[in-house]
């Protein structure tokens, strides 16, 4: 019913910038809270930074003051901006988002909504 799709991964210099993107689609009605997570090879998925449906942001302490969490509605997009990247940012990254959908006039409620994942290696 909902689908969540991330692009703009791929390989930077340490210090350089990406701009990763997630698509909501699928019958929505509302998007609650979106969010980014990322899983380095070999340990657990963590989380980066999450953002409310009004704006309200949360970010790990090892990304604050480098990436930026923000969310087009019209669009149901959330992006995600990093900037100063450094090697240890590299992982897989994944879209989250809780996502009420509409089926047959019935909401249901998709707490946790997935993305396939995009890879971020930065390396010189």
């Amino acid at each position: 019913q909902v689908q969540l799709v991330e692009s703009g991964g791929g390989l930077v210099q340490p210090g350089g910038s990406l701009r990763l993107s997630c698509a909501a689609s699928g019958s929505i009605f509302s998007i609650n809270a979106m969010g980014w997570y990322r899983q380095a090879p070999g340990k657990q998925r963590d989380l980066v930074a999450t953002i409310t449906s009004v704006g309200n942001t949360n970010y790990a302490d090892s990304v604050k003051g480098r990436f930026t969490i923000s969310r087009d509605n019209a669009k149901n997009t959330v992006y995600l901006q990093m900037n100063s990247l450094k090697p240890e940012d590299t992982a897989v990254y994944y879209c989250n988002a809780d996502v009420t959908a509409i089926a047959a006039s019935v909401p249901y409620r998709y707490r946790e909504v997935w993305g396939q994942g995009t890879l971020v290696t930065v390396s010189s």
